[in-house]
């Protein structure tokens, strides 16, 4: 198994194999969330716009995303997973459009699969790719705003990548270590009420969920789908 790292849209548009697209802080970790609550769907949206209509055609779902991080003008959540919480997702389909993530989901059409990274998942994703076998994996940093590295996804990467070559980081350090990272500055300032602290608690909390999230392919609009690992 062949690990290759990059980073951003250019990343995911040369990923091969099966392509990992890591974004912690927020979107992937709020996807798993949502799906261990019960969400169906998710269908990862690059435009803002395609987003809004997707709604219009769909009013039961939940309209999730975000610019420069804050959330968007009649959104139903922001990329928050604290703030989906006041939400029922049981049974729901959910549109999201970030400035990172989704972007990475929707540009890795190279890949033979592509699924989430994030940290609140990651032992099941290494599990994934261990059962799955493939010669390659991309693991794709998506970064602040798909265009600046940043620490929580430098980990995750770092993380997998560890694990896959059979060994592993001391992963009681993590939450302390990416408490001081720039990128998460914004959830312990007060000013900053789009991305609460408990968002902060909840991007890190690592290996509580045992599924991935794959992108289906075979339905227009692509969705991502929870799937055992």
């Amino acid at each position: 198994m062949h690990i290759e790292v990059s980073d951003y849209v250019v990343g995911a548009q040369g990923a091969r194999g099966i392509a990992v697209v890591i974004d912690v802080f927020r979107a992937f970790s709020l996807e798993a969330y949502a799906f261990a609550r019960g969400a169906t769907l998710s269908i990862p949206v690059a435009d803002v716009e395609v987003a809004r209509q997707l709604k219009a055609d769909n009013p039961n779902a939940i309209l999730v995303g975000e610019r420069h991080a804050k959330p968007l003008p009649g959104f139903d959540c922001g990329n928050s997973p604290t703030e989906l919480e006041r939400i029922d997702v049981s049974g729901r389909t959910l549109i999201h459009t970030t400035h990172s993530g989704t972007q990475g989901l929707c540009n890795a059409l190279q890949a033979d699969e592509v699924i989430t990274g994030a940290l609140v998942n990651c032992a099941a994703i290494v599990r994934y790719l261990k059962s799955r076998k493939p010669a390659f994996v991309s693991l794709i940093r998506m970064g602040h705003e798909a265009r600046e590295r940043c620490d929580e996804d430098d980990l995750c990467a770092e993380l997998i990548a560890a694990r896959l070559h059979g060994g592993d980081l001391d992963t009681s350090t993590i939450r302390e270590r990416l408490r001081r990272a720039k990128s998460a500055e914004k959830f312990f300032d007060a000013t900053c009420d789009w991305a609460p602290q408990r968002d902060f608690e909840l991007c890190t909390a690592v290996d509580i969920h045992d599924f991935v999230l794959r992108v289906d392919r075979g339905v227009s609009p692509h969705v991502l789908r929870r799937v055992a690992a």
